[in-house]
């Protein structure tokens, strides 16, 4: 069972409730969007569902309330950053700042970042690099969930990566009241079958979730999400979604110089220990590589043939990443967003806890 609600609504709570567990106003209102925003774009596994162990760890103290990440090197177009245990997605904004800034000097940077916290959905990273007419990636490795292929135990995260692409201003596949010339082309995928989230959510609603995304702790397949959570998450594509996961961890934590593999503690394990994940982000300047016209050109062409008939039976249109996201964006904007009512339950419960009045918009 969901809520319809307004979005203003929603993130003036979730700015509240940050703000009452010790981050800056601006930063707790930084952060609030980007939750609000996955929410917004159907993405509930990286939204609002986040705030009450976000809150949490702000009060232990293991995710600090400083706001600048510490530069460790800045040579030509690399940096590695030092993010101190502060709010993701702060540090994952500056972070990617900095790749595009360096992309418009040197064509490309490239940035790692150390001692991080989760970021929430890689895509808001790469889009927004796209945005700026560069080619973003951001990619985030975290606590071992998945086996190597014939592995019984977890040893690597199911490491999310995203690309942004700066596309063209109408897509070819939608009517004109669907074009948003600020919308690029992202696609944002963990390396599972299914991010964790859902599998948090379905256990949280007392739901199963479907074969093939999970094993229990002794490796059997399961449908039941509790034995799923105290198991282990299935690759996406098998050796493949391993092998890309696994590059994600050297990108993220070696080449960062921070933590990997098991060194990369749970979101939802002990909250007073920080979470010790890495970020990387990647920024081309498409400009660089030549006419900047001609490769809008060549994209719209390609965009073109993807999403041109004919289709496979009872499918009337194709979609490119990225576009499912932003129409329910549009829709949401509009319409309110539909949050699941323990989501809510668990907002209102932790409101109470630290005192925080309910804004208006949202149901008692």
């Amino acid at each position: 069972m969901t809520d319809l609600i307004p979005a203003e609504a929603l993130s003036a709570l979730v700015a509240r409730l940050f703000a009452a567990a010790g981050a800056p106003a601006d930063a707790a209102a930084t952060v609030a969007e980007a939750l609000v925003d996955a929410d917004l774009r159907g993405l509930p596994s990286h939204g609002s569902h986040l705030v009450p162990v976000y809150v949490e760890r702000l009060r232990q103290g293991s995710v600090s309330t400083r706001t600048d990440l510490k530069v460790l090197v800045d040579a030509g177009g690399i940096a590695v950053l030092d993010a101190g245990h502060a709010l993701g997605v702060l540090t994952a904004d500056q972070a990617m700042s900095l790749a595009t800034a360096k992309a418009r000097e040197y064509g490309i940077g490239a940035v790692a970042v150390r001692h991080a916290f989760h970021f929430g959905a890689a895509g808001r990273y790469a889009r927004a690099a796209a945005r700026e007419g560069f080619i973003g990636i951001a990619a985030a490795n975290t606590r071992p969930m998945m086996p190597a292929p014939g592995g019984g135990h977890p040893v690597v995260g199911n490491n999310p990566i995203a690309i942004g692409v700066p596309g063209p201003a109408a897509r070819p596949d939608a009517g004109a009241d669907q074009q948003d010339p600020d919308e690029p082309l992202v696609l944002d995928i963990a390396l599972s079958a299914v991010n964790i989230g859902r599998i948090r959510i379905a256990a949280g609603n007392g739901h199963g979730i479907p074969d093939g995304w999970a094993t229990d702790a002794e490796g059997r397949p399961t449908t039941d999400p509790a034995a799923a959570l105290a198991g282990m998450l299935l690759p996406a594509a098998g050796h493949k979604g391993f092998g890309l996961a696994l590059m994600v961890d050297v990108l993220a934590g070696v080449l960062a110089g921070g933590g990997y593999g098991e060194q990369v503690n749970g979101l939802y394990a002990d909250t007073a220990v920080p979470n010790e994940c890495g970020h990387f982000f990647l920024a081309l300047d498409v400009a660089a590589f030549g006419d900047v016209d001609g490769f809008a050109s060549r994209l719209a062409d390609l965009e073109a043939s993807v999403t041109a008939p004919p289709y496979a039976p009872g499918v009337d249109r194709v979609l490119l990443p990225g576009q499912r996201s932003a129409q329910r964006l549009r829709e949401a904007a509009r319409q309110g967003i539909r949050v699941d009512q323990g989501v809510l339950a668990r907002l209102r419960a932790l409101a109470a806890d630290l005192d925080v009045p309910l804004p208006e918009g949202l149901p008692r």
